[in-house]
Order: structure tokens, then C-alpha cells, then sequence
């Protein structure tokens, strides 16, 4: 007779131990969720454009500019110096500037014979071919200059337009108003500018 032999029985392989991935991806998500909600919890109630409401320029002194007029005059603080004086930064195309240019006019109209006042309206990202009909339509008859090297711009530390600043006439900036002004906005800052707080 012949033998069979019958070949040894390999002992199984332990089985794989789980690697728990969804474990891990669980808690993974699971700290993600707490982060958000914590920084979430943090900022309730805090406005993300309060610090654009703003300017670091408050309670200084206004920057320097010397900038040429559509009626080509130039402008420059020290020729301001002694009124009161209400900036704005502006330009044809923007939609904010427009909405607030009835406010303007309006205020202008009630101040443009006071002795010791000024309004210049500064243009950003515009062209003369494009403010001249258009100053010339809206009856915009305070100063208009342009800022071709956005000297002014970034001196003012402007982020957009419309940006209104009042000056006193020892050229401390002491008003603020960032997007569109209203006339009783405008009213506030010139009395600021004059000292009337």
C-alpha cells in the first residue's frame, strides 16, 4: 500500500486588526466642527467691516498733496490751510459715489460762500475724459483733482470710494466716512472741522 502523505495544514494567518479609518475620520471632522464653532462663538456679534468704518488717520495730521484740478489749478493742503475742509474720494463709475452725489451737492450748495470752508473731491481709477462731462452734467462745482500716482490715495489710506475725510484748518484730520455720506454726515464732520464738536 502506498502512503499518502497529506501535506502539513498551514495554521492561519491571524486576522487583520480593524484599523479603526473611521475612527479617525470621525474625529478628525469631529475636532474640525469644534474649531469652527469656537471661532464662530468668538466673533458673534462682531461686525467683519468695522475696522473698513474706520481710519488711522483720525486725530492726525492730514497728509500732504499737491494734485492738479480739471479746471488746472492745482490744489494742495497748504493752500487750504486755514478753512475747514471736507475730501472726498470718488469716481464716475462707482455706483455708492453716485447715490451719495445728491448729499453732496446739497451740502455744497449750503457752504460754498462760507469764507473758511473747502470741498475738494479727489478721483481715483478715472480719467479726465470721463469726470469732465460728467462734473459738467451733475453740476459739481466744488474743487475736482485728480490723483494720477495715487500719491493721495495711499497717503489718505483709502480702500474704496466714496471715502470722506474733514480737515481742520490746522490740518488735523478729525471727520471720517467711509462709503456714501449723507448731508446730515456731512454736516457732522464740518462742524467737527470748525470745532463744534
Amino acid at each position: 500500500m502506498t502512503e499518502t502523505t497529506v501535506p502539513p495544514t498551514a495554521e492561519p494567518s491571524p486576522a487583520p486588526r480593524p484599523r479603526h479609518t473611521a475612527r479617525w475620520v470621525a474625529g478628525g471632522v469631529g475636532a474640525v466642527v469644534v474649531v469652527i464653532g469656537i471661532v464662530l462663538a468668538l466673533n458673534v456679534g462682531t461686525d467683519p467691516t468695522a475696522t473698513t468704518r474706520q481710519s488711522a488717520l483720525l486725530g492726525k495730521p492730514a497728509p500732504s498733496f499737491h494734485l492738479p484740478t480739471l479746471d488746472g489749478t492745482p490744489v494742495s493742503l497748504t493752500s487750504l490751510a486755514g478753512k475747514a475742509v471736507i475730501i472726498n474720494f470718488w469716481n464716475t463709475w462707482c455706483i455708492p459715489c453716485r447715490q451719495e452725489l445728491p448729499a453732496l451737492k446739497t451740502f455744497y450748495a449750503e457752504h460754498s460762500d462760507d469764507p473758511d470752508f473747502a470741498m475738494v473731491g479727489i478721483v481715483r481709477d478715472d480719467t479726465k475724459s470721463n469726470v469732465r462731462p460728467y462734473v459738467q452734467a451733475e453740476a459739481m462745482h466744488w474743487i475736482i483733482a485728480f490723483d494720477p500716482d495715487e500719491k493721495a490715495t495711499l497717503d489718505f489710506a483709502t480702500r474704496g470710494q466714496p471715502e470722506t475725510f474733514a480737515i481742520s484748518p490746522d490740518g488735523q484730520i478729525v471727520g471720517f466716512q467711509w462709503g456714501p455720506s449723507s448731508v446730515a454726515g456731512l454736516e457732522a464732520m464740518l462742524a467737527r472741522a470748525r470745532g463744534q464738536r
